[in-house]
């Protein structure tokens, strides 16, 4: 058997990925600058590049068999995958949320993982929906920012995607302590889990790429306006000031969310 040592040194590599991908950003940052430079993304260069890069991958590796896995697999199947996925996600959701001061966001987050762990064969059948538990997904990147710490600039991180360095900062306590699948001693168990969520994911999104590949003209700044305004709008629970004016929300702000 197995100790906790597996767990915390998959932890240690991830908060290592996440130093070096935030340090890079820190070297590079002036790289990309110059009068024409958007102010969000200095390194909009390096960015693209690595964008470039993602997209090979994806067009090589991940899209085919996020493909091969809607064609074989029931939708029954996939939607129980998701609502697994998605409780993990309610109970790091919660934590946040108490760590925001949210507390009937939080509450609401806490039932729906009892609700659909207890009723839902451990998060297979999603039963707070109906019930009208409403989701209120937070991460720490919002956690941060929510207490004051500004979003930085505009981060695409390999395989990972779209960031800020805040974001960037937070994935060491996402990945590492938010998912419950990095706490399984099992290796083959906890990549599997792993894997099958990256798959189930960009399956959820092969419609939006597909409409993104068609209709943006550049699909790359396309690509960063709508992450970060998306990513402000959760900030702020979508009661953002206007943008001239937005460092970050007030620290003691109550949440907006109903």
């Amino acid at each position: 058997m197995k100790t906790d040592d597996s767990s915390s040194s998959l932890r240690g590599r991830y908060t290592t990925r996440a130093g070096l991908a935030a340090l890079m950003l820190v070297l590079l940052q002036g790289c990309a600058t110059g009068p024409n430079a958007n102010p969000k993304d200095p390194l909009e260069p390096f960015n693209r590049g690595v964008t470039k890069f993602n997209d090979a991958v994806d067009k090589a590796v991940i899209k085919p068999v996020a493909e091969g896995y809607v064609y074989v697999t029931p939708d029954i199947v996939r939607k129980g995958v998701g609502n697994f996925f998605n409780n993990l996600s309610d109970a790091w959701s919660f934590v946040n949320n108490v760590l925001q001061l949210k507390g009937e966001a939080a509450g609401d987050s806490l039932a729906r993982v009892i609700t659909n762990t207890m009723l839902g064969l451990g998060g297979l059948i999603d039963f707070a929906t109906p019930l009208n538990i409403e989701r209120h997904r937070e991460d720490f990147g919002q956690t941060l920012g929510y207490w004051g710490v500004p979003s930085g600039p505009y981060l695409v991180l390999p395989i990972l995607g779209p960031s800020t360095l805040r974001d960037t900062a937070a994935l060491p306590a996402d990945i590492g302590y938010g998912s419950a699948v990095s706490y399984i001693n099992n290796d083959a168990v906890r990549y599997g889990l792993t894997g099958l969520r990256l798959i189930d994911t960009r399956a959820s999104l092969l419609r939006a790429g597909n409409l993104l590949e068609e209709a943006a003209l550049d699909k790359y700044s396309f690509q960063r306006d709508v992450f970060l305004q998306a990513r402000r709008s959760l900030v702020f629970d979508g009661n953002e000031p206007p943008e001239e004016d937005q460092t970050a929300p007030p620290a003691a702000a109550p949440s907006t969310k109903p």
